[in-house]
């Protein structure tokens, strides 16, 4: 006799993939509909391209690729070019990236950037993998001379999460002023007077913007900028954590720390863990950017959540709308896009300590 149970995973090994049918259904299209979307043809209206899309990711459909090459189409291919020293900031861009490069069956190229490589160098390798559009997460979405080698080019590009957008070329961004302003002001209202601040790479636009922020909620509160109190990261665990032993090795100490981004409030976090205070008993210790470090240490973490994931999958909308228009002949709008961010209250910051 078969158990229930093994008949159950019978029929889940027999179950045929999702087809365009499935799709259509879930979306409540026609299955030529579907199939404009999956052609990338211009013909569908923008609401029932991404309706078609998300049911797309939700059913896990694959598109068949071989099919498209025979009807005389080409995969879009897309760069993401990286060079950023949070692997968590990282991992969350790429998932977003991936999900909608596949429900609009584009090839992503992963490519590693040196500090050390010219940009005129990393065209050329883009031109050896005949890459069509480029994504620019921090910190290249920033760089300069790469943003002019790329513009010669003619290559669609989006800048991600920079502080400094251009006008030739996409931006998805949030307004990382007012959310570190936003998170001070939070510190505040726990009734914080010594507030830490730690910087991010001053290669990035954002970071000078998060410390604006932080100094702004400062003055508006009436409360002192304290020199020693802001003390320079670069967004990498370990200058979170030279950082977090010069703050709390002051004479008088700060109650809360506030840092430009996951990793280094971690860091802090083990600082101040090391030194036996309590978090956020005897100090307050906050983030910025939601990526999962901020729940894997103890206590998790305050943060702003920055949509990663959101980011990384419009930026790649917006270049794949870039390329069919580009195939088609016609010229693209630049679209710069300001998403919203979120303060995540969790475990890790508390009221000011009595003294």
């Amino acid at each position: 006799m078969v158990e229930a149970g093994q008949t159950r995973k019978r029929k889940r090994r027999t179950q045929s993939a999702p087809t365009v049918a499935d799709v259509a259904r879930l979306a409540g299209v026609s299955p030529m509909t579907v199939s404009r979307v999956i052609n990338r043809e211009t013909a569908v209206m923008d609401a029932t391209r991404d309706k078609v899309r998300e049911a797309i990711r939700a059913l896990d459909y694959v598109p068949n690729s071989a099919a498209r090459s025979l009807a005389g189409g080409r995969q879009s291919r897309i760069a993401l070019l990286h060079s950023n020293p949070s692997a968590s900031y990282l991992s969350e861009f790429l998932v977003g990236t991936l999900q909608e490069a596949g429900a609009s069956d584009a090839q992503l190229v992963v490519e590693h950037c040196a500090a050390t490589e010219s940009a005129e160098a990393l065209a050329a390798r883009l031109d050896a993998h005949r890459v069509d559009a480029v994504l620019l997460p921090p910190p290249l979405c920033d760089d300069p001379a790469l943003l002019a080698v790329l513009q010669a080019r003619g290559l669609p590009m989006v800048q991600i999460a920079t502080g400094r957008a251009v006008d030739f070329a996409h931006a998805v961004t949030i307004d990382d002023e007012r959310a570190a302003y936003a998170m001070t002001r939070h510190l505040i209202d726990r009734g914080h007077e010594r507030i830490a601040f730690i910087t991010g790479d001053t290669n990035q636009t954002v970071s000078s913007l998060r410390l604006e922020g932080y100094r702004r909620a400062l003055r508006e509160a009436g409360r002192a900028l304290a020199p020693d109190l802001v003390v320079e990261g670069d967004f990498t665990y370990r200058s979170g954590l030279a950082a977090a032993e010069t703050l709390l090795a002051l004479a008088l100490p700060p109650t809360a720390i506030f840092a430009s981004n996951d990793d280094m409030a971690a860091a802090a976090s083990a600082v101040a863990h090391r030194h036996g205070l309590d978090v956020p008993r005897q100090v307050t210790i906050v983030g910025y950017d939601d990526t999962p470090i901020a729940t894997t240490v103890w206590p998790e973490l305050t943060t702003i959540r920055q949509p990663i994931q959101d980011m990384a999958r419009r930026g790649t909308q917006l270049l794949i709308a870039a390329i069919e228009a580009k195939r088609l002949g016609r010229a693209a709008s630049v679209h710069h896009e300001c998403l919203d961010f979120e303060l995540v209250l969790r475990e890790s910051d508390g009221d000011r300590p009595h003294d």
